[in-house]
C-alpha cells in the first residue's frame, strides 16, 4: 500500500431486498456472507414482517428472518442495494410499490444497485433500465430489451451504478462487484 492509499474502516450498510417467498438461497446467502465477512452490515428488507422463504431452485431451503419491511425504509439508510433472484421472489417484489420506490430512490441517489438472475424484473418495473446495458437470466432478455435496455450475455455487467449477473454460477463475479461497490461508496 502506498502513502496515498487509504484504508476504509467505515462500516457500510447493505440492504438485501426480497419478497416473502421464492428467494434463491445462494443468491441471498453468498452475497450476504461476502458483506458480513468484510465487516459491513447486511439488512434483510422484505415486503412483510416475519421470515422469507428460501429455495434451492424449486425445493424449499429454509427461511431467513426479516429485519425491516419495505414500508419502513428509505434509500437514505443504505449505501448499497442487492436484489437476489429466484423466479417467484422478483415477480412478487415488483408488485410492491414501497420496494419499487426504494429501488428508484437508490438509483436516483447514485447508490450502487446489484441484481442477479430474475431480479432485473424489479429494475424494469422501477423504470430504471432504459438506456442501460444489463444482463439477467436469459429468459428476461426480451423483457429488458422491451423496457429499453441493451441485454448482454456476460457473467457481470455494470452500467451507471447498476450491476447485474445471470445465474448462481456468476456469484463469484457478482460478490466481487458487490464488495467493489461497497468500497466505491466511500
Amino acid at each position: 500500500m502506498t502513502e496515498t492509499q487509504e484504508v476504509t474502516t467505515e462500516t457500510r450498510t447493505v440492504a438485501f431486498l426480497v419478497a416473502g417467498e421464492g428467494v434463491e438461497r445462494v443468491e441471498l446467502t453468498e452475497p450476504w456472507e461476502a458483506v458480513t465477512d468484510a465487516g459491513h452490515t447486511a439488512v434483510l428488507v422484505s415486503t412483510d414482517d416475519g421470515e422469507v422463504g428460501l429455495l434451492d431452485h424449486l425445493s424449499h431451503a429454509g427461511t431467513r428472518p426479516v429485519d425491516r419491511t419495505t414500508a419502513d425504509v428509505s434509500a437514505a439508510e443504505f449505501d448499497v442495494l442487492v436484489l437476489p433472484g429466484g423466479v417467484a421472489n422478483p415477480d412478487a417484489l415488483r408488485q410492491d410499490q414501497h420496494a419499487l420506490t426504494l429501488v428508484r430512490e437508490m438509483v436516483e441517489a447514485g447508490k450502487p444497485v446489484l441484481a442477479i438472475c430474475h431480479a432485473p424484473w424489479v429494475l424494469i418495473e422501477a423504470d430504471v433500465v432504459r438506456g442501460r446495458r444489463l444482463t439477467s437470466y436469459p429468459s428476461l432478455r426480451t423483457d429488458l430489451t422491451n423496457a429499453g435496455a441493451e441485454w448482454v450475455d456476460a457473467e457481470l455487467v455494470t452500467d451507471d451504478g447498476i450491476s447485474t449477473s445471470r445465474t448462481p454460477d456468476d456469484l463469484p463475479a457478482f460478490c466481487d462487484a458487490l464488495l467493489g461497490a461497497i468500497r466505491g461508496a466511500d
